[in-house]
């Protein structure tokens, strides 16, 4: 494994960061360190902006093969642009979905017709994509989905509902996983549907969080319609494409994530010293275990983007340990705070950064599934134990 980067791949990092410390000023000053996990509803005009300034300088996709629209960056410089985009604050990003899942699916599975019909809104920052997966019965096991697709003519008609879709409200498309064939059950007969939003039998309703904000919904399709080309591969081939889409999303940008989390604690570490609580020795050890932690987790995700295959199974640990980790983050800075973290004024709350890491943060052991989940993943299909009972 290689953790350090080359002279050329560190003057790559000077170059995106002065770029973004630049761009971050003036009319996007607004917008720096806005956006993220807990206030993904904030500035929603002003950070589309911002996605087409990225789009403008070739930012917004840069990973991407440049055929495609992108820079081509190699993997570290990917892991670099990632790092250097949340050690300047930059906002949390408004096409996320669009970049970093449906972009990479459509590369990897779409036709030629799909890549020129949909890459060029993405990478221009002005198409905006949410992801149809998650629904009342069909969390953590996706397979289980209800949601149905008929062919009617040259046009898919869907009916369903789908929970938890971040963006549903802002978005112009959702990528949806739906049932096409009905006679079958779990993994066959699933069909991975690009579905436009603003239409006649799509009914969005948002989903109040304990931060108070809405920044996920539920979305109910009753009718709704879609061109007969708009599926990404096969037929019926759809649970092999959403299992690709969730590879995408535990990629480089991994790293970034971690370096979000990275400017967290150092605002914990530098009030903790500030109001005393670093003087306290169980709070200064829990410090220290948090350091360790975020270490941690930058040696894992390096190791797991290595090109090492038989890293694959210990790459299944990474996620229950990052969000077990931020959820306890979150713990620590409320009681670094103390009586100053249970403060807010009477609703609609106007949260801290610190206050919404705490609250956010309750939900990560669930999302992206379940700790309990992540448990048999790593049983099952890391350790070879035998399955858990399917009742």
């Amino acid at each position: 494994m290689k953790i350090g980067f080359s002279a050329e791949d560190e003057a790559f990092r000077q170059e995106v960061a002065d770029w973004l410390n630049q761009a971050l000023s003036g009319e996007f000053a607004l917008v720096r360190g806005r956006g993220g996990p807990g206030d993904d509803a904030a500035l929603i005009d002003e950070r589309k902006a911002w996605e087409r300034k990225l789009g403008e300088a070739g930012w917004a996709c840069a990973g991407w093969p440049v055929e495609h629209g992108g820079r081509g960056l190699s993997l570290s410089q990917q892991v670099i642009f990632f790092e250097e985009y949340a050690r300047a604050g930059g906002p949390g990003r408004a096409n996320h979905m669009g970049v970093t899942l449906f972009g990479p699916t459509v590369i990897a599975f779409g036709s030629d017709a799909q890549k020129q019909r949909f890459l060029p809104g993405v990478v221009r920052g002005e198409e905006y994509w949410c992801q149809g997966y998650s629904e009342p019965n069909a969390g953590s096991d996706l397979a289980n989905v209800q949601t149905r697709a008929r062919l009617e003519g040259d046009e898919w008609v869907i009916d369903g509902q789908k929970v938890w879709t971040s963006w549903a409200e802002w978005a112009d498309w959702c990528f949806v996983i739906a049932r096409t064939d009905p006679e079958t059950k779990l993994h066959p007969g699933l069909s991975y549907l690009l579905v436009p939003m603003d239409q006649e039998g799509i009914t969005i309703r948002p989903i109040d969080q304990i931060t108070g904000d809405a920044e996920f919904f539920e979305v109910f399709y009753d009718g709704a319609r879609t061109a007969k080309e708009n599926v990404v591969g096969d037929v019926g081939n759809g649970w092999k494409v959403a299992q690709g889409t969730l590879a995408f999303e535990r990629g480089a940008s991994t790293l970034g994530q971690q370096m979000s989390f990275r400017n967290e604690l150092d605002e914990i570490i530098a009030i903790a010293k500030c109001n005393g609580k670093a003087d306290d020795p169980i709070i200064r050890q829990r410090l220290a275990d948090a350091w360790i932690g975020l270490e941690i987790q930058r040696a894992g995700a390096l190791r797991t983007l290595s090109a090492d295959p038989s890293l694959d199974r210990a790459g299944m640990t990474n996620k229950i340990y990052w969000a077990s980790w931020h959820r306890d983050l979150g713990e620590l800075a409320m009681d670094v705070l103390g009586l100053e973290g249970e403060v807010a004024d009477d609703f609609p709350y106007d949260l801290t950064r610190l206050q919404r890491l705490f609250l956010f943060t309750r939900s990560e052991t669930l999302y992206g599934g379940s700790n309990q989940i992540q448990r048999n993943i790593i049983s099952e299909r890391a350790l070879g134990l035998p399955r858990e009972p399917r009742g």
